[in-house]
């Protein structure tokens, strides 16, 4: 089966926010692991929106790759899009929060930082395909026209399947990092050594 060009930058959008958690996780914690540290967290992600969101379209406007003249500047067209990228940027200062959470209550019980970090990625990524297929059904937006909604049931194999996805994934992500929480709960076989050493 040929892999069209859709279909690509729907596996480069899914590596992309698949690897989101784990690397501003792991950012978050390079940085200090304490609040301001989240807060500078927050600001690279920031940047790289500024970057990649604001510098890199008005390049290519700039040098003519892409042409002013296509753009039709609605109402309507500039606030849902300035919409769609406020969803985005609350989404990912909120993974930065809720890592930042994790973190706080594992120590509070007196268990490893990555303990809780486990639902982070699972129910986000649960979630929002639930969400995206709710709204895509009673939500129809017709040109200059926002407010258009009746419901529009999928066919019960696309349902189905966005429940095994979602299943799968949690069930592969909680895997994985029970897997590592385990690992960070077992002392290094130096570590135990040194251990041993001191005992004696």
């Amino acid at each position: 089966m040929k892999l069209q060009e859709w279909q690509f930058y729907v596996l480069l959008a899914g590596l992309s926010w698949g690897t989101y958690v784990p690397i501003i996780f792991f950012g978050g914690s390079e940085l200090g692991g304490k609040p301001a540290s989240r807060i500078m967290a927050i600001l690279c992600v920031g940047l790289a929106y500024f970057v990649i969101g604001v510098l890199l379209p008005l390049i290519l406007f700039a040098t003519g790759m892409q042409k002013w003249s296509d753009v039709n500047l609605t109402a309507n067209g500039l606030i849902f899009s300035a919409l769609a990228g406020a969803a985005g940027a609350i989404g990912a200062i909120c993974v930065v929060f809720a890592t930042k959470s994790a973190i706080g209550a594992a120590q509070a019980e007196g268990l490893p930082p990555s303990t809780y970090k486990v639902f982070i990625a699972p129910l986000i990524f649960g979630l929002a395909p639930v969400i995206n297929v709710l709204v895509s059904m009673v939500w129809h937006p017709k040109a200059g026209q926002w407010a258009h909604f009746h419901l529009e049931m999928p066919g019960w194999k696309l349902i189905v399947g966005i429940i095994l996805v979602g299943v799968g994934a949690a069930l592969v992500l909680l895997a994985k990092e029970e897997k590592e929480a385990k690992a960070a709960r077992t002392p290094a076989p130096a570590a135990a050594k040194v251990a041993e050493g001191a005992a004696s």
